[in-house]
């Protein structure tokens, strides 16, 4: 999928990945990609920028996990991150039924 029709959406994506638990930035990758059937590519460069703005908004929190040979950060949604998706989930709900109608409209 061309990232320009990603744009905008990614911070929700991240959100709605760390809905299902902690993760560090190369699995939530890894998750998207999985889950989107190789659709949605994040590059690191669009990746762990979102991730910072997300926890300077403190809709996620991270800690640097210790425990592996190779230190990594642990992002972690919070209760106003979830607050948030539930949001952008309606948001998108509202926004892809008026898309669907124009479109199929037409046919």
């Amino acid at each position: 999928m061309a990232q320009d029709r990603l744009r905008g959406h990614l911070n929700a994506l991240l959100l709605a990945t760390l809905a299902a638990g902690p993760a560090h930035g190369y699995a939530l990758a890894q998750s998207l990609r999985i889950a989107s059937n190789d659709q949605l590519a994040i590059p690191e460069g669009s990746l762990y920028p979102a991730l910072r703005r997300l926890e300077d908004e403190q809709l996620v929190e991270s800690q640097w996990d210790t425990t592996t040979k190779r230190r990594r950060r642990i992002y972690e949604i919070t209760a106003l991150g979830k607050e948030t998706l539930a949001e952008e989930r309606r948001l998108w709900r509202q926004l892809k039924t008026s898309i669907d109608t124009i479109l199929e409209a037409s046919t």
